[in-house]
């Protein structure tokens, strides 16, 4: 199994009140994850937590697991922090309505295994190209696929917040799964979309190409997207795999 070091940070930004993102970073265990709570202040925060704190849960004390137990892994943390969700709402009808995206990175024997939900997103940086994994689950996205609008339209679109799919809003929801097979030097960026909605895939590349340490990186992807506006809740995750 490949080594990987992780380094994240969450940041108010330059407009919001309180900051609704959450992150957690597990190297013991093999995995990092992002969330983005929604549906008010004390509401956003709690769903974004309870992601976070079910995933940690979910993947205490698993490391070196093979990939079908690392996609199991993944699936039982969206689909457990979605029941919690849910049952908190019903408990407490005045957070109706919250709920949050959320990313995840899990390491297996021989590869990763990524769990996605929303509009935050996870890119790859190999060979010193940047792929976005990941693929929003918004009305822009969709209007995208439809070629209603472009894909340089839609970080200015007035509707770019709307998401049609989250944790902890229906009974019925499944992250998307994606697995692929580690390289060294691959370098993962798991991000809300307090980064994304304000910085260009062109200028996140930039950053990442640049030499110097994770904590480096992350701390100027978010002066990017402060420096820019910051109009939202900036989480960055970033994670490198060594050979």
């Amino acid at each position: 199994m490949l080594q990987t070091s992780f380094f994240g940070k969450s940041d108010t930004g330059l407009k919001r009140p309180n900051n609704e993102d959450a992150f957690i970073i597990k190297p013991e265990s093999g995995f990092c994850a992002v969330a983005d709570g929604m549906g008010g202040a004390a509401a956003g925060e709690l769903a974004s937590s309870i992601f976070i704190e079910t995933a940690a849960e979910v993947f205490l004390n698993y490391k070196g697991r093979s990939e079908k137990k690392t996609v199991e892994l993944v699936q039982k943390a969206f689909s457990l922090s979605n029941t919690k969700i849910l049952d908190h709402t019903a408990r407490n009808p005045d957070h109706e309505g919250m709920g949050c995206t959320a990313e995840l990175l899990a390491f297996s024997e021989k590869g990763f295994v990524i769990g996605h939900v929303g509009d935050s997103r996870i890119y790859l940086y190999r060979n010193k190209e940047l792929e976005q994994q990941t693929k929003d689950h918004s009305l822009v996205q969709e209007q995208i696929d439809q070629g209603l609008i472009k894909p340089e339209q839609a970080m200015t679109h007035p509707m770019r917040s709307i998401i049609l799919r989250a944790v902890g809003v229906k009974e019925s929801m499944a992250p998307d799964i994606l697995k692929g097979e580690n390289k060294s030097g691959d370098l993962f960026l798991l991000c809300s979309d307090g980064l994304t909605d304000m910085v260009a895939d062109a200028a996140i590349l930039e950053v990442l190409s640049l030499p110097g340490t994770l904590s480096h990186k992350t701390d100027k992807l978010i002066e990017s997207a402060k420096s820019a506006g910051g109009n939202d809740n900036i989480t960055v995750v970033l994670s490198i795999v060594h050979p």
